[in-house]
């Protein structure tokens, strides 16, 4: 059996397999969304592939959508030309159950795929007739929290996008830029109207997305590239809506056990790869059951009908209050944690982490005793249950080859939100202490001394790829284990950027708080392990 085109004639021989096969006329849909694009969705990533593309298809299955999904992707080109177009934009989800089920699934609801490339004439044009159609309802993304940023770690605007905006619509570079030059075709063609989407797991992103655009909007007006009408239709709510958003979803690296199994399916052609922008791909993605999205509802041109496919559609003030109990409190913080001192203690799977009691114990107190007092009950999630799916299903799973290396990527990022937040309503509230803040500082302190790139026994490490590693590593370079330091000078330049904790550290008590905890965790080989049991063993 081949995923492609051709391969799915014998359906029958999938279904023998194991496999759910993709059950409607995709030619006719394929063919419907050419003449009428709803939706389209930026980043060809892992979870787009396991959760916006399934949801997708469970509409088109059911009857309630007369198109198909089409994908762009701007970051790297080679997910699409190595992933997509060979398998005529098939894939595979694996569903990793906790009881060691594993339910596949064929998803054939991506009819086209796209280069985000304005060099490229055919790729480029096409998406420009896209968003010029009247039909397009919404244009989502999933692209990273970074893909958001118009400058670097010193707050420069990146060379990409100085020149975008200098030059105009024409001819972008830069990824918002080609992606606000597309807008610009649907203002041209009549300023119509339409929802853009960030479904990416970071806080407001709706307005992330949405600074970006007016930026662009707003420099392309002021040098005379654009008419003002233009930053009045970006500016609209009525003809341009920028919807917050929460998704959670755990969808890893291609596993190379999962790969094996689809192998002994006796399906070919299946093999990963790594991009030369060091993306890992496959033509299968491996991903947890649990899932959430939840979207505010303002779509000016409507929308599919993705509630009947589990997606919640609310008010901002609700979407804000689930995000919070995600990002800032029920799991992204629990996440990081275990990232931090997986990487440190060598752990290579997530799951394996909860296995250890200290570990177990620091992410319960940060969960239950640290963060769970802060956080707003949104009304349609309970985060008390939450956090119990979380650490006692999700995170646990023995089935999910996720890696503390993959979540610690860009961590200087994600620690203002995933910490910050929680430090700041303890500092506005009556009742709440920071004194009583113990695990969150050691995560900080911890972070630190992952970034001397040396783990618990000694041995150098890498650390996952982070935007600021270049201005925050050589503070810690000429640091050894065992040595004696003047913790003062050396860690608060850094404590004090309240771009990476949210918070003036050295102005609270947790200043002093993770420079103790600093000077423990650099005491010698196993100081990490040593401390961790100490205080939760």
């Amino acid at each position: 059996m081949r995923l492609n085109k051709e391969g799915l004639l014998e359906a029958g021989a999938w279904r023998a397999a194991g496999y759910h096969v993709p059950a409607f006329d995709r030619e006719k849909l394929t063919e419907n969304t050419k003449q009428r694009p709803q939706w389209i969705h930026f980043g060809a990533g892992n979870i787009f592939r396991a959760f916006q593309a399934n949801l997708m298809q469970r509409l088109m299955e059911e009857g309630k959508s007369e198109t198909g999904l089409i994908v762009a992707e701007g970051f790297d080109y080679e997910i699409i030309e190595k992933m997509y177009w060979p398998h005529d934009n098939y894939g595979i989800l694996a569903t990793l159950k906790g009881n060691g089920e594993i339910e596949k699934t064929v998803i054939g609801s991506i009819v086209e795929s796209l280069i985000l490339d304005s060099e490229n004439e055919k790729e480029y044009g096409r998406l420009k007739e896209i968003f010029r159609a009247p039909t397009l309802q919404m244009a989502s993304f999933t692209i990273t929290e970074k893909g958001y940023s118009l400058v670097n770690g010193a707050g420069e605007l990146l060379p990409a996008v100085r020149e975008d905006m200098e030059n105009g619509p024409e001819g972008p570079k830069s990824y918002l830029g080609k992606v606000c030059a597309l807008v610009y075709e649907r203002y041209l063609a009549g300023a119509l109207p339409l929802a853009l989407v960030s479904m990416d797991n970071c806080s407001h992103n709706g307005d992330k997305l949405k600074h970006a655009v007016v930026s662009f909007a707003e420099s392309w007006v002021k040098n005379q590239k654009a008419p003002d009408g233009f930053l009045a239709y970006v500016q609209d709510k009525e003809r341009l809506s920028f919807p917050w958003s929460m998704i959670d979803k755990i969808t890893p690296r291609p596993d190379p056990q999962v790969e094996r199994l689809l192998e002994a399916d006796r399906i070919e052609g299946l093999e990963k790869a790594v991009t030369s922008k060091n993306t890992w791909v496959a033509p299968f993605v491996n991903a947890e059951e649990c899932q959430y999205l939840v979207i505010e509802d303002t779509f000016p041109n409507g929308r599919p009908a993705l509630e009947e496919a589990g997606v919640i559609f609310t008010d901002r003030e609700t979407v804000d209050k689930v995000e919070k109990m995600k990002v800032c409190t029920c799991l992204n913080p629990l996440h990081t944690t275990l990232a931090v001192f997986g990487c440190l203690l060598g752990y290579t799977l997530i799951s394996k982490e909860m296995e250890d009691p200290a570990l177990k114990k620091l992410v319960e107190r940060i969960g239950y005793q640290e963060g769970l007092p802060v956080v707003v009950d949104p009304g349609i999630l309970d985060p008390k249950q939450f956090i119990d799916e979380v650490l006692g299903k999700r995170i646990p799973n023995p089935f999910m080859p996720d890696t503390p290396q993959r979540i610690a990527t860009d961590t200087s990022q994600k620690l203002p939100i995933r910490f910050g937040e929680t430090i700041k309503a303890y500092m506005a509230s009556d009742t709440l202490s920071l004194d009583t803040l113990e695990g969150i500082p050691l995560v900080f302190a911890g972070w630190l001394r992952y970034l001397m790139g040396v783990d618990d026994t000694g041995k150098a490490f890498t650390p996952s790829p982070d935007p600021l590693l270049d201005t925050l590593q050589p503070i810690f370079a000429d640091i050894r284990l065992g040595g004696s330091y003047d913790l003062g000078a050396l860690l608060d330049p850094v404590l004090k950027r309240e771009d990476i904790f949210g918070v003036d550290l050295t102005a609270s008590p947790l200043g002093e708080k993770v420079k103790k905890l600093f000077a423990r965790l650099i005491e010698g080989p196993g100081a990490v392990a040593s401390l961790l049991a100490e205080i939760y063993g």
